[in-house]
């Protein structure tokens, strides 16, 4: 039977880094759920009565990097093959922030807000009303919860330590809002075991993250199922959410990243239609989305969206 492990957040639990080389720190098998809660990005959780606990990174890296639970070593799991997660579950805590301005990055000089002074909006969350709520000057704002986690990814065949910030090949920090509870993430599998790892919870995003944050998050819960597919191979991240399916593309520029999506997309409605690359192509064109997931990790991101609503039936009917 399926067995689902459970870990509380602790320094020897996290990592800011991908590296194929790290120790995992359970070895499950195919089939089975992890089940943790998270802390936010600032490397701490704090509780309702201000007091601010903080946590450290057990591989001591030098540069700063996503807090994240892992990694988990899948038995079965091999090169080419591909890495099913299923998000069964996902509560964010009581509190979430982000910012703007006052630093020089890609988005504060394009906005012409880098020497502005760093604004921050700290958010109340609601789970239980599903909002959540922040003040600006004398205007209460509330927007609807939407959590997700920002990094899911596997660890990289490249040697040496991998920054968390953009995300690859083999997800990480993809930042997608659309892979909220009831989605399926499907990520290559680049070394023996997958090495999973997850984190950075967000309470709510808009498509592309323009000010460099979403609603930085402490998560209460998460539950992964995680899933050897043989049957599937990939060379990027793809997802089946209740948006539709996703396929993503990422790179520095924005048309080589669309064309990654636009191009992982018209195979996988090959994949579910049994239609040649033109005819794919010509029906992306009336009913796929194309989204821009980040433009603030370094590289920028792009999602292709078809929506579960088609309706293709054949006209021929068995004898």
């Amino acid at each position: 039977m399926p067995e689902t492990y459970k870990f509380k957040t602790s320094d020897q639990h996290l990592h800011a880094s991908f590296s194929n080389v790290y120790e995992p720190i359970q070895i499950i098998r195919s089939g089975d759920s992890i089940e943790f809660d998270t802390i936010d990005i600032g490397w701490g959780y704090s509780h309702q009565n201000g007091e601010r606990v903080r946590f450290k990174s057990r591989e001591k890296e030098e540069e700063w990097g996503h807090p994240m639970i892992g990694p988990f070593f899948v038995e079965g799991a091999k090169p080419g093959m591909t890495l099913e997660i299923k998000i069964n579950e996902l509560k964010a805590g009581w509190y979430g922030w982000n910012c703007a301005g006052g630093n020089k990055n890609w988005q504060n000089n394009a906005l012409g807000i880098t020497e502005e002074r760093e604004v921050t909006l700290n958010w109340l969350i609601n789970e239980k009303n599903n909002t959540a709520k922040t003040t600006i000057r004398d205007m209460e704002v509330s927007v609807p919860l939407v959590p997700f986690l920002g990094v899911l990814g596997t660890a990289p065949s490249e040697s040496g330590v991998h920054s968390t910030i953009p995300p690859r090949y083999c997800g990480g920090n993809i930042d997608c809002k659309e892979l909220v509870e009831g989605s399926t993430l499907y990520l290559p599998i680049a070394v023996e075991g997958a090495l999973f790892s997850a984190g950075d919870g967000h309470a709510a995003q808009g498509d592309g993250e323009v000010s460099g944050q979403a609603i930085e998050s402490p998560f209460d819960k998460v539950n992964l199922t995680l899933t050897v597919r043989e049957d599937m191979q990939i060379s990027v991240p793809r997802a089946n959410t209740p948006a539709g399916w996703l396929t993503f593309g990422f790179d520095e520029d924005l048309n080589i990243a669309t064309k990654t999506a636009l191009n992982g997309m018209v195979e996988l409605i090959q994949e579910l239609y049994a239609i040649e690359k033109t005819e794919a192509v010509a029906l992306a064109s009336v009913c796929v989305d194309l989204r821009i997931t980040q433009i603030v990790n370094h590289v920028k991101g792009v999602h292709a969206v078809l929506p579960h609503n088609m309706n293709i039936t054949s006209i021929y009917k068995n004898e």
